[in-house]
């Protein structure tokens, strides 16, 4: 069951964005991986199906569902991921999982096969922007691309999005089919330097702030919170016209830091 809920319009002015939210029932599921493929050097495609994945509901972007694998034994090891595509219709659910050496899930999908089990669990809920969005600003590094692809995918025509990548190399760039009018840059820096804001800062300012412009963010949590305070604090953007968030927290394994700045 899926329950809905819209910041009031008192809380906001007419003119900015809302945020709907909506709560799904939480559901385990165990899934068949029907193709495994390497997307980029660092970045592996997981398609799953299976009977479990009816019901299943993404409402936004950015939702996240958990992914268990086993450790040592006893040992349940659960991490986030985006759902980068869901086709009802097909019965099929996308992750993408960014491969960087040291993390469990990683090493998983590294190793996995076509026939294996993957299970999940969520979406939880899903926060939906809404509003009168022109022009979508989104900046990540590389466990934003999935959320990141799949906004741009589901934008219309008539809407103008710019994405800001970070990313290892020219080869770790992708490439988004949508309708909407798209501006994409690459940055290329090393994986050391995931936690310097300084590249995305420069690159943000080289974006025109121009009227309508919501900027979603997604990085490292000491990167999203610094980039977050400059657009507010330094570019003047109204604070209901950006979320961000920390996918990842240098240092500490199973963290992030959601919603970053939100009162």
């Amino acid at each position: 069951m899926t329950q809905t809920s819209q910041t009031p319009a008192s809380e906001t002015q007419d003119s900015a964005p809302s945020i709907r939210r909506m709560r799904h029932d939480t559901t385990l599921r165990t899934l068949r991986i029907a193709r495994h493929e390497r997307l980029t050097p660092n970045m592996i495609r997981i398609v799953a199906e299976g009977p479990e994945l009816a019901g299943f509901v993404s409402g936004a972007p950015d939702d996240h569902v958990k992914v268990f694998i086993e450790g040592e034994p006893g040992e349940r090891i659960m991490r986030d991921y985006t759902p980068r595509h869901h086709d009802a219709e097909a019965g099929t659910l996308t992750i993408d999982f960014f491969d960087h050496e040291g993390g469990p899930v990683s090493d998983w999908a590294r190793a996995a096969k076509v026939g294996d089990a993957i299970r999940i669990g969520g979406p939880r809920g899903s926060q939906v922007i809404e509003g009168p969005i022109a022009h979508w600003l989104l900046v990540g590094d590389e466990t934003a691309l999935p959320a990141i692809g799949r906004r741009v995918e589901e934008l219309p025509a008539g809407v103008r999005a710019t994405v800001i990548g970070a990313v290892l190399g020219a080869a770790d760039e992708q490439t988004f089919a949508t309708a909407a009018t798209l501006d994409t840059r690459w940055l290329h820096r090393s994986a050391a330097a995931a936690t310097d804001p300084a590249p995305l800062l420069a690159a943000l300012d080289g974006v025109d702030l121009v009227p309508g412009t919501f900027v979603w963010i997604a990085a490292e949590a000491g990167v999203a919170r610094r980039l977050r305070e400059h657009l507010v604090e330094t570019r003047g953007l109204d604070k209901r016209w950006i979320k961000a968030a920390g996918y990842w927290v240098a240092g500490e394994a199973d963290s992030s830091a959601k919603n970053l700045g939100e009162d």
